[in-house]
């Protein structure tokens, strides 16, 4: 059981903890390709993070007259959003703005690289890719689960793919060195963004669609499509898009890592949250219930299944994997790799080499 107090004891347990040396016995990087700054920043040190894509994007719940829950990120909410995330990070002794994946490892603490989880920010205005560039964005998501102007999302009755602006934005991303990131997206938008792409791309956090047959999924052909291009794609946490066996094990999570490794390659997986960093809030407060747990979801899931979206005609049973729903989660999965036959180079990989690469290619 992960309680408050067991999290401020692994905080107290981290900083007390000696730096461990350079060389042979280096700690291995562990990178979170997907979750958010936490109110107490001390978190980053005590999940061990090296390296972490944090969105910090505002957003605000709209309903519509069919009552499903939208999220919107406008300008006016994320042109401060990003100034305070820029300036915690400045204050904080456990992380630091990171503009190149090659400052990962260069400085104490964790290199966080600032994103949004949508092109709402930007609107028809293409000079503000470059104006969040400036202030320190560095990975952008096209949607978040619905149809934005610059590309089709997942969750909608008709899949469409990039737009005339989703084209052009994707070319000024590549200009200025901004990771595109397709979670989220439908597959014509995965697929067009990695062929259109002068870089490689990333789904930064989402799962294996062989394994559940849902539309937030990735099907082999996008997994074979951000391979090939060199780029990489984050399993995250939200255990309802990861299996359908109840309860859901750590056994599950490290089948969808082998599955895209079968697929793409080792070098072409790693590891995302989804979460706050010390696990999805509720579900920590309810001891990892998941049959209490899941309930908050089931509004949304019920909606979606009324307006006809595929992949919502089951109601899930679980949201997280219990022995992951905690901020050592890092640790536990490696470990679980190297009990499942992964070996040390594969593990490290994994864990953040793969993402590392990745920026260092991409942001330099």
């Amino acid at each position: 059981m992960w309680t408050r107090r067991s999290v401020a004891g692994a905080l107290a347990a981290t900083l007390a903890a000696p730096v461990l040396a350079q060389g042979p016995k280096r700690r291995r990087l562990f990178f979170d390709s997907l979750s958010f700054l936490p109110e107490d920043m001390r978190e980053i040190q005590a999940a061990r993070l090296g390296g972490m894509i944090a969105d910090v994007s505002d957003l605000i719940e709209v309903r519509g007259e069919d009552g499903v829950p939208r999220y919107s990120r406008n300008f006016a909410a994320n042109d401060p959003a990003i100034d305070k995330a820029v300036e915690r990070l400045r204050k904080s002794p456990f992380a630091y703005l990171a503009r190149k994946g090659s400052e990962i490892g260069t400085r104490p603490g964790c290199a966080v690289f600032l994103q949004f989880q949508s092109t709402e920010m930007i609107e028809r205005d293409l000079s503000r890719l470059a104006y969040f560039h400036g202030k320190g964005l560095r990975v952008l998501q096209f949607t978040h689960h619905n149809d934005t102007l610059f590309a089709g999302g997942a969750l909608e009755t008709r899949q469409t793919g990039l737009t005339p602006l989703g084209i052009e934005g994707l070319a000024e991303m590549n200009r200025l060195r901004i990771l595109p990131d397709v979670s989220h997206g439908s597959v014509p938008t995965m697929l067009e963004a990695a062929a259109r792409s002068t870089t490689p791309i990333a789904l930064s956090h989402g799962a294996v669609r062989a394994i559940v047959d849902h539309p937030r999924c990735a099907p082999d052909e996008v997994i074979r499509a951000i391979a090939g291009r060199g780029g990489v794609m984050g399993i995250f946490m939200m255990s309802f898009w990861l299996t359908r066996r109840n309860p859901p094990t750590v056994a599950d999570y490290v089948a969808q890592i082998r599955h895209v490794v079968q697929v793409g390659g080792i070098d072409a997986v790693g590891v995302a949250n989804d979460f706050p960093m010390a696990g999805q809030s509720n579900l920590v407060k309810l001891h990892n219930d998941n049959g209490a747990g899941v309930k908050e979801y089931l509004e949304w899931w019920r909606a979606l299944r009324r307006q006809g979206v595929p992949g919502f005609d089951w109601t899930p049973e679980h949201v997280v994997i219990p022995e992951l729903n905690r901020i050592d989660r890092l640790e536990r999965i490696a470990r679980a790799l190297e009990a499942a036959g992964f070996r040390p180079r594969e593990v490290n990989k994994i864990m953040g080499g793969n993402w590392k690469r990745l920026l260092t290619d991409v942001l330099g």
